[in-house]
């Protein structure tokens, strides 16, 4: 058995920077649960807190039940997996997995036979007497799991283990690091920065964000009912659609969410639409992934379970098995920056050279904006910059491999009403028990 608890865990460095922030968490005994976020977002120190490689500033580590701040690494029973592998590069494979059971006085022959047992299991039985200099990435991968497996621990703790390896390599070792963590019962926590491992190889995941802990839950809930709009935003390919929309509830009637130069009309009689009816004459935020949008005949009408939105096609995305349009509705577009805060985006500036800048520099870590150290207090993130001043928002819908369309090609979409979701000004999820 083996779980573990955080609670109220904070880590601030020399400078001040808060790098974790009353972060709360359980783990439960087998669980493979994957911290998710950006980079320096606080999803290392976390590991490296529970590890002992860190001490927190503030609050408790629990492991089975038992505080453990007092505890050095060797004792808290913990394999921990890094991204570079850490491998000894004068040792042979079979002297790497086995330097663990060395240092703990195993007798040779049954060292050898665990180091067996291990290397088979992971594939990598006949390379054993190699150097990690004569083998791939991959390999190198599963000498450092070895390493971790042989000294049967109560946890895991893999830290970004498969960033430094090719696309195909990473979903060929995800599915057997997930598989073999299953197999042998071992509660595991596994930092990423990347969604599609996240949401296949976890039974939870907790996104994290300047390192607060943003949402919760399995793949399933923090995609289907995200918490934040951050978390939102965060997760799915392409992202979801975040639109700016007022409010005007017509009681005991439906719901008119205006998008500008059109509107969807949620009825009355779903859940949501008392939740939303507090927020008349106000704006909020609407987002709707791709999977809930479909094009329909420009003639259909909206109805209790389908509205209707009236675009045109402002540029084409052909990704070989579908392809992505993406449609000015008159709508106005909500984006989430690399500091997670809601803004209205403004038009100009630059385009699409002003949006490859700032791709760019999330990409690079370069940006003018101040570092912000601690979580602010959320304030509105729908400051109206003018309309004059607006960007259209481009829909992202999915469609066909290669359709017979083009650019500035008017085109009907029927949106799924019960897959909208709703964000308050702060960036809270508009919803009665949101989960």
């Amino acid at each position: 058995m083996s779980t573990v608890a955080l609670k109220d865990v904070t880590k601030v460095w020399p400078d001040g920077t808060v790098a974790v922030d009353r972060v709360s968490l359980d783990v439960q005994d087998g669980e493979f649960l994957v911290l998710l976020g950006p980079s320096g977002c606080g999803k290392s120190t976390v590991l490296r807190m529970i590890a002992g490689l860190e001490d927190p500033s503030a609050g408790a580590i629990l492991l089975n039940g038992e505080p453990v701040l007092d505890l050095p690494p060797r004792d808290r029973q913990i394999a921990m997996i890094f991204q570079d592998f850490a491998l000894y590069p004068h040792m042979t494979v079979g002297g790497n997995i086995g330097f663990p059971l060395k240092l703990s006085g195993v007798e040779p022959d049954a060292r050898s036979e665990r180091i067996g047992d291990v290397a088979s299991a992971l594939g990598i039985g006949d390379v054993l007497g190699r150097k990690p200099g004569q083998l791939s990435g991959g390999q190198r991968q599963r000498v450092a799991m070895g390493r971790a497996i042989v000294r049967r621990p109560g946890l895991f703790l893999m830290d970004e283990p498969l960033s430094n390896l090719d696309s195909g390599l990473r979903a060929e070792l995800r599915t057997e690091i997930s598989s073999l963590t299953r197999e042998l019962g071992v509660t595991t926590m596994y930092v990423t920065h990347d969604q599609a491992e996240a949401l296949t190889m976890a039974d939870r995941v907790a996104i994290m964000r300047k390192g607060v802990l943003q949402d919760i839950g399995t793949p399933t809930e923090v995609y289907g009912r995200p918490a934040t709009l951050y978390v939102a935003a965060f997760l799915g390919s392409p992202r979801m659609n975040l639109l700016e929309a007022s409010v005007y509830a017509h009681l005991d009637r439906y719901i008119a969410l205006n998008l500008g130069e059109q509107a969807l009309y949620l009825p009355w009689n779903d859940i949501r639409a008392r939740a939303l009816s507090h927020y008349h004459g106000e704006r909020i935020v609407v987002g709707m992934r791709a999977e809930a949008l479909t094009p329909v005949s420009p003639d259909t009408p909206g109805d209790a379970v389908q509205g209707v939105l009236q675009g045109r096609v402002r540029y084409l995305e052909h990704h070989g098995h579908e392809s992505l349009a993406f449609l000015d509705v008159g709508a106005t577009a909500i984006s989430v920056d690399e500091l997670g805060k809601g803004v209205t985006e403004p038009a100009g500036g630059g385009g699409a050279f002003r949006r490859f800048g700032e791709t760019l520099q999330r990409l690079t870590g370069r940006t003018e904006k101040p570092v912000i150290v601690r979580e602010e207090p959320k304030a509105s993130i729908l400051n109206d910059p003018g309309r004059h001043a607006r960007r259209p928002a481009e829909l992202a819908v999915r469609l066909a491999p290669y359709p017979a369309i083009a650019a500035g090609h008017p085109l009907a979409i029927g949106v799924r009403l019960d897959a909208l979701h709703f964000f308050d000004e702060r960036g809270d999820r508009i919803d009665i028990g949101w989960r």
